[in-house]
């Protein structure tokens, strides 16, 4: 297995493990992250979102698989299945994982998934019938980005 298929696996096992720290250990300390709700994370709040959702987590599971990666660049498949607070309802995400690496770590994370799958599935009719329009994605969007900075604050987490 490559080195950085392992880090790969160590990141996502980390992340079966609810272990935050195992995860951000994976991630270089400039690194960029992106996916439909979190646009651009970049350094010590990307570490943050992944504790967040560690801490955060309710009835949570993870599979991964179809790890690549050579030693300049990766992928992943990733299901996680949790409990959404808000409503209460089960996702069952289904992402697609892209990695770049420097110095042994990761320093560019792209998550792709269906903005509009996962507001059907935690907002229930309104996301049916609304998940697809820019408003319910932007609010979607803003919630969690508020959620981020309000845990930052009240964790009082700063750059490392």
């Amino acid at each position: 297995m490559h080195k950085n298929e392992e880090l790969i696996t160590k990141f996502y096992s980390s992340f079966q493990k609810l272990d935050h720290e195992g995860m951000n250990a994976c991630y270089h300390d400039d690194v960029a992250f992106s996916d439909p709700v979190f646009k651009d994370l970049k350094g010590w709040r990307a570490k943050a979102m992944w504790r967040m959702l560690c801490e955060r987590a309710q009835d949570f599971t993870l599979e991964f698989r179809d790890v690549k990666a050579d030693d300049s660049s990766g992928s992943a498949y990733w299901e996680p299945t949790y409990k959404f607070s808000k409503t209460g309802n089960t996702i069952v995400n289904k992402i697609n994982a892209r990695f770049e690496f420097k110095d042994g770590k990761i320093i560019k994370h792209t998550d792709s998934f269906s903005l509009y799958r996962w507001a059907r599935m935690a907002l229930g009719l309104q996301g049916v019938l609304l998940g697809w329009t820019p408003m319910v994605q932007n609010k979607i969007r803003g919630e969690a980005n508020t959620g981020l900075e309000m845990f930052i604050k009240r964790k009082k987490l700063a750059p490392t």
